[in-house]
């Protein structure tokens, strides 16, 4: 029966009150079990909504996601301005960060920049706000508003720098990239213990390097260049299987003969085993990056823990992984059992290329070497923080299982109801910027004054090699950038 204000009675028969009162007995009811006059198919009802909303973020964006796939990117920015999942106010920072890769890819740089720049304060906004923390506690992380990995933190000011390159704006790709500078060590400063092995991001300082080095700015280039060899060899080759670039390795060579650090010369020339020699001409050149597919996404994953009974504490305890978790638990004592939780992990969506190279028409052949592989980072990213945030996720389901037991000491009913709630909304989030590329590839070309025809060939896991033939214009002087991503 539904009353005029809209709440709900149940169908219980009430006991016997005084004309225009309430029962003793009732009062004490109620006083005792507050959840004892909830409706059970209303509970069920509303479970059921909460159980519809257990689909992946990649799931709920799917009609967003298969525009992408199809390079329909005018479908893809209605697909996403539609959405009302992504404009909701928790998830606003990832519709900004795809409605900046969106506008990207249809080429409208200010555009772009706008929707980058935006999810940037926000990712920065909530970097620093614990409001939410609560509500995540006592229900799921998707509560609380998305916060970016950090790499895709540093995937913002990326795109934003090759808008400004195409715009053309040098100095404000300067300023993004010196933007990743700050954040770089900023994220050297967040994990002073090491339980992240992603702190330091070669790729980037790689592209700082660039860009200075396309500014005329040689000293800052070759610091960003020796920074970028640095993390490779130390960093990248133990921990994503990525080396240093051949190509990184000889502008290295020549911003060190540029600024006249001859002993910085020689040594790196024995290092590397090559001899640097001075051109005889000046042309323009071409920077060409290759974004490889789409990135892993994230999908629920749940995890058994036994709970065990210790003195005035519980302890949360996972065999296969060795991990040990105690909680003081107030009350009666715990009842041991086995719990589940819901934790993110990522899944591979492996491209169809392996590998490609560029060639000129004069038949010279570059190849493309890999300089980030956001699968692997994302991966072991997600990894380390996962451990990290065990006890947060654990004192969550703590929550409930205390919330649970109090209600079922008041009321059986009221003790199922809570247990079902628990369930329902213990999930993982599985959000995550979903459209970034899963590798990134690079080479550097010879790009001379007039119409220039570059032939670029993906070589696939099996099969023919695909090749797209691209006519580019070059000034003869300078250095332009270019993109090229592949769907698949």
């Amino acid at each position: 029966m539904t009353l005029r204000d809209g709440t709900l009675k149940t169908n219980r028969l009430p006991a016997r009150r005084p004309p225009g009162g309430v029962s003793r007995r009732e009062k004490g009811r109620r006083a005792r079990a507050p959840f004892s006059l909830f409706p059970l198919p209303a509970f069920v009802v509303a479970c059921g909504l909460l159980f519809a909303g257990c689909a992946t973020w990649y799931q709920r964006s799917a009609a967003f996601h298969s525009a992408v796939y199809a390079g329909d990117f005018e479908a893809a920015s209605r697909a996403l301005d539609k959405s009302k999942s992504q404009a909701r106010k928790k998830n606003r920072i990832l519709y900004y960060m795809n409605k900046g890769y969106v506008e990207f890819t249809r080429g409208r740089a200010r555009e772009s920049n706008e929707a980058l720049e935006t999810a940037e304060r926000l990712a920065e906004a909530y970097r620093r706000e614990a409001l939410n923390e609560a509500a995540a506690i006592v229900s799921n992380p998707e509560a609380r508003p998305y916060r970016p990995e950090d790499f895709e933190v540093i995937m913002i000011n990326f795109y934003k720098a090759m808008n400004y390159l195409r715009l053309p704006d040098m100095e404000g790709a300067l300023v993004e990239a010196r933007k990743i500078n700050i954040k770089l060590n900023a994220l050297n400063d967040k994990y002073p213990d090491h339980k992240n092995r992603y702190q330091r991001d070669a790729f980037a300082h790689l592209l700082m390097g660039l860009i200075y080095d396309a500014a005329g700015d040689d000293n800052n280039a070759f610091i960003a260049y020796r920074n970028a060899y640095e993390v490779y060899r130390s960093d990248y080759t133990a921990l994503f299987g990525i080396p240093a670039p051949r190509q990184l390795q000889r502008d290295l060579l020549r911003s060190a003969y540029r600024n006249g650090f001859t002993v910085e010369l020689q040594e790196y020339e024995r290092e590397f085993g090559l001899k640097y020699t001075p051109p005889a001409t000046s042309d323009g050149e071409l920077l060409f990056f290759w974004l490889n597919g789409f990135g892993p996404v994230k999908e629920e994953q749940s995890l058994h823990f036994i709970l065990q009974p210790r003195g005035g504490s519980v302890v949360f305890y996972n065999e296969a992984l060795g991990l040990s978790f105690p909680f003081a638990w107030s009350g009666s004592a715990a009842h041991p059992g086995v719990l589940s939780v819901a934790f993110p992990r990522y899944a591979e969506r492996p491209p169809a290329y392996v590998s490609g190279h560029v060639a000129t028409a004069t038949g010279e052949t570059y190849p493309l070497e890999i300089v980030e592989n956001i699968n692997e980072i994302a991966l072991k990213t997600l990894h380390d923080r996962m451990l990290r945030e065990f006890s947060t996720t654990l004192l969550r389901l703590a929550v409930k299982k205390s919330a649970e037991h109090v209600a079922r000491k008041q009321n059986e009913w009221a003790g199922l109801a809570v247990s079902i709630l628990n369930s329902a909304t213990e999930h993982a989030d599985t959000r995550n910027w979903q459209t970034l590329p899963y590798a990134i590839f690079y080479a550097r070309v010879p790009l001379p004054a007039g119409d220039n025809e570059i032939t670029l060939q993906c070589v696939p896991r099996a099969g023919l090699p695909a090749v797209e033939r691209l006519r580019l214009t070059g000034d003869g002087r300078g250095t332009r950038f270019y993109l090229f991503q592949t769907m698949k």
